[in-house]
């Protein structure tokens, strides 16, 4: 899908990271941890699906190729952990599909000084990889059992550059802004205004935005925002499913 481009105006008017990789914990897929040395085909296959949908950035690969997502999936579903589908985590959400992990992550090119803001942390496997290439990553859930599960999580994993907020998405975190990255990770009705207004000059924002179709169907258009001062270029990089953004506290 072609980019599209459009300027507008900035309403109203600031484990380490920064490595190739992220640290993991234990051994074999079955356990949670890194997948063993049975498990050399599944990862082969895990990183040519993720060249396949056009993840080439090394950095990137890296750190995918790092993070356990077996530990990041319910036990029932960890033989396919490393299938490029998205799986159910519980309460209605999802861990996304490791190629749409991937594309979001190089769009949103993640520098290793960068202090990068997560909205929609779930069982916190985006926010692993986040962490394996920024300084710093704060992750904001609305849902307080997943929030808890996933600082647990991360921090046993030896991911210490995370934190995990419970709050709601919409409203960002201003006590660590200002974000040279923020990643979205559920559909949003319109792009809310606190996050644009935590971006730091220079600032991306990445975030999936309902679009009703001619057929009166709804689709999610991952959209890149980039700030240069008082301006923003948008751009619209792909499509794909989430679940919905939703207000509020659970």
């Amino acid at each position: 899908m072609l980019p599209t481009h459009r300027t507008f105006s900035v309403p109203g008017a600031g484990r380490t990271g920064g490595a190739s990789g992220g640290s993991g914990g234990g051994s074999g897929s079955g356990s949670g941890g890194r997948p063993g040395a049975n498990d050399a085909a599944q990862r082969a296959q895990f990183t040519l699906a993720l060249r396949r949908a056009g993840v080439m950035d090394t950095r990137v690969l890296s750190a995918l190729e790092s993070v356990p997502r077996p530990a990041f999936v319910p036990e029932a579903l960890r033989s396919h952990a490393y299938a490029d589908c998205a799986l159910a985590i519980g309460l209605g959400q999802t861990i996304s599909a490791p190629s749409v992990v991937g594309k979001m992550t190089q769009v949103l090119a993640v520098q290793p000084n960068d202090n990068v803001l997560e909205v929609g942390t779930g069982c916190g496997y985006q926010a692993a990889v986040l962490a394996s290439l920024a300084r710093r990553v704060t992750s904001v859930e609305r849902h307080g059992a997943l929030a808890d599960s996933a600082r647990q999580r991360l921090s046993e994993l030896g991911y210490l550059n995370v934190s995990v907020l419970h709050g709601d998405g919409f409203c960002g975190a201003p006590q660590a802004a200002p974000f040279d990255a923020i990643m979205v990770t559920a559909a949003a009705p319109h792009v809310p205004k606190a996050l644009v207004e935590q971006l730091a000059d220079g600032g991306r924002l990445m975030i999936p935005v309902q679009r009703r179709g001619q057929a009166g169907e709804v689709r999610a258009e991952l959209v890149l925002l980039r700030r240069q001062g008082q301006e923003l270029r948008q751009e619209t990089v792909d499509q794909a499913s989430f679940v919905p953004m939703l207000t509020g506290l659970t």
